[in-house]
């Protein structure tokens, strides 16, 4: 049997999405511990010109709910970016999951051969939507999912490659 445009998109980015969870509780386990204000956690960045961790975590959730939602056809649900604490970011990506979870395989089957159309920067673009899952949605979690790992640990999180990969 074939792989799935569902298979290929729901599932992967809900994997990417809870480990992003368990990155995130071990951030705060770790603030706690060490005596760190988990505030000044959220607000690290690897890099002056790149996004702080929270701006990571939502850009994740925000790729995730809104690939799906154009891959299935539906129109995806808007979210404030106010999370503050680790425990709103783990909430944010929850709600991201739960999201995902509503979206059929029937929804996003057979999306492969739509054309997806979105701005950006002011520009239409549009790809076919086993482009836009392989090219756009999937490179763009793994990112920024990455990238909140790598400032954690880059700020002493004891984190390993298995915590980004996840239980196997």
């Amino acid at each position: 049997m074939a792989l799935s445009m569902h298979q290929a998109c729901v599932p992967t980015v809900t994997r990417a999405l809870n480990n992003l969870i368990a990155v995130l509780e071990k951030g705060a386990a770790h603030c706690e511990a060490k005596k760190v204000d988990p505030a000044v956690m959220i607000a690290s960045r690897l890099y002056p010109d790149m996004f702080p961790l929270v701006k990571q975590v939502q850009i994740a959730s925000d790729v995730s709910k809104i690939g799906s939602s154009r891959l299935a056809g539906v129109e995806f649900p808007k979210w404030e970016d106010n999370e503050k604490t680790f425990a709103d970011l783990v909430e944010r990506l929850k709600k991201t999951i739960a999201y995902l979870e509503t979206l059929k395989p029937e929804q996003v089957d057979g999306a492969e051969a739509r054309t997806i159309k979105w701005q950006q920067q002011g520009k239409d673009m549009e790809q076919n939507g086993k482009d836009y899952l392989f090219n756009r949605v999937l490179p763009n979690v793994f990112f920024h999912c990455a990238t909140a790992y790598d400032i954690l640990r880059h700020n002493g999180v004891e984190l390993g490659k298995a915590d980004f990969l996840g239980k196997m």
